[in-house]
């Protein structure tokens, strides 16, 4: 198993300091939010990319790929929406033609996936949800639409040696496409060799426990997560949870694996036990990366990115 690490947790500091502190810890591989490198990917020069990718490679770690991708800097106001489903045709071609860029960046960087999340540029507007019959017609609608754009990308993203893969995230972050269940859905849909499912532990948290209404979610995750099944932190071994989605994928359809904690925190930091993750991910025989992902820095990235390996190393050592 080899390990990465996400570089937004270090907001803006330099690639090198990032570069220095992954490797030192023990990191193979950085995973880059490409809004840390400009507001846009179109802005990112030929230069700022060939000079990122060296500096990479002189800390002896490779370029796993993307995340974040639809996501802009804070503050961000000048640069138009973009939107993966929405029935606005100039927007969904905007999203279409900034994915494409994203490959080149992408490929550009010396990376390999594409983890596509970003929950607020996919969702469907809550106005709109008003009744079953109306949230069926338009999910259906936002999923053709997903799929089109998908579909439009990924020959190009084949010959670019690139897969794109497909985070399900919880009901707190958006509202299409909740569960790895859905995910495959759309894997075996549009059943392209360089479109796969993402897991994340996280997010496989917030999906309900067999056999009953019972999710790990965090508490952290807003009113939002008042959509949720009742969070019950009783539960003796959440990673249970976990596992049983890992164990319903095969290990040809992943494309990548982030790993973390519902806290927000990294993994080892929460109440998320890896030891039954780490049995599910060796019974399907993944053993690619581990990227961990947090949403919260304190008290500081450099202790974060510590303890989440040391926990790490004591299921793969």
């Amino acid at each position: 198993m080899r390990f990465a690490l996400c570089n937004e947790m270090f907001e803006s500091r330099p690639m090198a300091e990032v570069c220095s502190i992954a490797s030192g810890l023990g990191y193979q591989g950085i995973e880059i939010a490409p809004f840390t490198l400009a507001p846009s990917a179109t802005e990112v020069s030929k230069r700022q990319r060939k000079e990122t990718r060296q500096v990479i490679a002189d800390h002896g770690l490779e370029t796993v790929g993307l995340h974040w991708l639809f996501a802009r800097p804070a503050g961000t106001k000048d640069l138009l929406p973009l939107h993966m489903t929405t029935p606005d045709q100039a927007t969904w071609q905007r999203t279409r033609d900034y994915l494409a860029a994203l490959l080149d960046l992408c490929s550009d960087l010396g990376g390999k996936v594409l983890v596509l999340g970003s929950p607020k540029q996919r969702s469907i507007p809550e106005e709109d949800l008003k009744s079953q019959i109306s949230n069926l017609k338009l999910y259906e609608a936002a999923w053709r639409r997903a799929v089109d754009l998908l579909s439009s990308v990924l020959d190009r993203a084949g010959e670019l040696g690139l897969t794109i893969c497909i985070e399900p995230l919880s009901p707190a972050e958006t509202n299409f496409i909740n569960t790895v269940e859905e995910g495959m859905k759309m894997v075996r849909q549009i059943d392209h060799p360089n479109f796969k499912i993402h897991l994340d532990v996280k997010a496989m948290s917030s999906e309900p426990v067999v056999g009953s209404r019972t999710s790990v979610a965090s508490e952290d995750q807003g009113t939002a997560a008042n959509r949720l099944p009742t969070t019950d932190y009783r539960l003796p071994n959440p990673g249970h949870t976990v596992a049983n989605v890992i164990r319903s994928v095969r290990v040809e359809d992943i494309g990548h694996f982030h790993v973390n904690d519902p806290n927000l925190y990294g993994p080892g930091m929460g109440q998320v036990d890896y030891a039954p993750i780490a049995e599910a991910v060796r019974d399907i025989g993944y053993n690619k990366w581990l990227s961990v992902e947090v949403f919260k820095y304190d008290p500081a990235p450099e202790t974060i990115a510590q303890k989440s390996i040391d926990y790490l190393r004591r299921f793969w050592p």
